[in-house]
C-alpha cells in the first residue's frame, strides 16, 4: 500500500495537542483561493526550483529528457506540458535547487518514519496528525495508517475540509482520537466561488460528526475579503453552537501571505498576493464575537499586525 506525501513534519506544535508529526497528503478536492500548501492541491508530483540554491550550473538542462528546462536571465522557465516530474534534473542539480514535491512512501516506511519520535509525544501527549491537501482523498492508505498507529497506543488526528462522502469520511476519522475540521464560510455562494465546491457535504459531515462525540477542533480561516465578516464567523460560531456540541476548541486562522514564494515556484497565480494580515485589533474582535455566541475556548493561532 503507497500513498504521496509532500511533507512529513516532525516537531510540529499547530495541529493538535502535543508535540506532533505531520503528514501531508498530496491531492485536494478544494482549490480554494487563499490556500497556503498549493503544492498539496495537485495529487501528481510536481518540481520546483529554488532561485537562492541555483548557481547555474545547468547540469539539470542536459539531464532532463523531456527538455522541458530552459534557464533565462528570468530564471527557470519549466514547461510543465512537457515535464514528468521524473526527479532526474533534482539528481543532477549539484545545489540542490531542484526537488520533486510528492514521495511515495509505503505503509511500513511511513510508520518507521512517525514512530521515531514517539517519546516526544508520550511525553508531550503528542502524536501523529494526519493533514494535506486532503487527507480523504487517499483515504485507504490513510485508514490503513491510522489502525497501524492505533494498534502501537499513537494519537492521532485527522485535519480535513470534510469535502468526500460520508461513507469515506466516517471511515476516515472514526478510529482517529480527534478532527480538525475546516469550516470557512457558512455561504455556499462564497463557498463555490472561493474554494471551488459546494458546502452540502462538508456541512453534512459537520453534523456526523457531531452526533459521534468525537472530540472536534473547528477551524476557520480568516482571509480579508472573503471570510473575515462579522456575520461569517458569527454563522459559523452558531452553527458550532448547534451542531457540535463535542466541539472543544474553535481556531481562528488569520490569513498569511508567507505562501507567495510557493505559488511563484509552481508557476500559479495568487489571488491574495497583496492582501495584508488581519490587524490583531479585528482578530480580537472576531473572537469576542464568537465567545458572545457561546463558543468556548477560542483561539487566535497565527501572524497578524499591530493596531495602528
Amino acid at each position: 500500500m503507497e500513498a504521496t506525501i509532500f511533507n512529513v513534519q516532525r516537531f510540529s506544535t499547530e495541529d493538535g495537542p502535543g508535540i506532533r508529526t505531520t503528514v501531508f497528503f498530496k491531492g485536494c478536492p478544494l482549490r480554494c483561493a487563499w490556500c497556503h500548501n498549493p503544492e498539496g492541491i495537485s495529487p501528481r508530483p510536481e518540481l520546483m526550483w529554488y532561485d537562492t540554491h541555483c548557481i547555474a550550473a545547468r547540469d539539470c538542462l542536459a539531464a532532463c529528457p523531456e527538455s522541458a528546462l530552459e534557464l533565462t536571465a528570468d530564471g527557470m522557465n519549466i514547461d510543465r506540458d512537457k515535464c514528468t516530474a521524473c526527479g532526474t534534473c533534482a539528481e543532477e542539480c549539484p545545489a540542490a535547487a531542484l526537488d520533486i514535491i510528492g514521495v511515495t512512501w509505503t505503509l511500513d516506511k511511513l510508520f518507521d518514519e512517525i514512530v521515531r519520535d514517539v517519546s516526544f509525544y508520550e511525553n508531550s501527549g503528542g502524536g501523529i496528525t494526519l493533514s494535506g491537501g486532503e487527507v480523504l482523498l487517499q483515504h485507504d492508505f490513510a485508514s490503513a495508517l491510522i489502525h497501524k498507529c492505533k494498534q502501537n497506543k499513537l494519537h492521532v488526528a485527522v485535519d480535513t475540509t470534510g469535502f468526500a462522502s460520508p461513507g469515506i469520511f466516517d471511515n476516515v476519522t472514526g478510529p482517529a482520537d480527534l478532527v480538525l475540521l475546516d469550516l470557512k464560510t457558512m455561504d455556499d455562494a462564497a463557498s463555490r466561488e472561493f474554494t471551488g465546491v459546494s458546502l452540502d457535504l462538508i456541512l453534512e459531515n459537520a453534523r456526523r460528526l457531531g452526533q459521534s462525540g468525537k472530540p472536534v477542533w473547528v477551524r476557520t480561516p480568516v482571509v480579508p475579503g472573503a471570510t473575515d465578516s462579522p456575520d461569517n464567523i458569527e454563522a459559523v460560531s452558531r452553527f458550532i453552537v448547534a451542531n457540535l456540541p463535542n466541539c472543544e476548541r474553535y481556531d481562528l486562522l488569520p490569513f498569511s501571505n508567507l505562501c507567495i514564494s510557493k505559488y511563484e515556484r509552481l508557476d500559479m497565480p495568487f489571488r491574495f498576493r497583496k492582501t495584508e494580515l488581519p490587524a490583531q485589533e479585528s482578530m480580537d474582535e472576531l473572537k469576542s464575537l464568537a465567545e458572545s455566541c457561546g463558543v468556548k475556548n477560542v483561539v487566535v493561532q497565527g501572524l497578524t499586525v499591530r493596531n495602528a
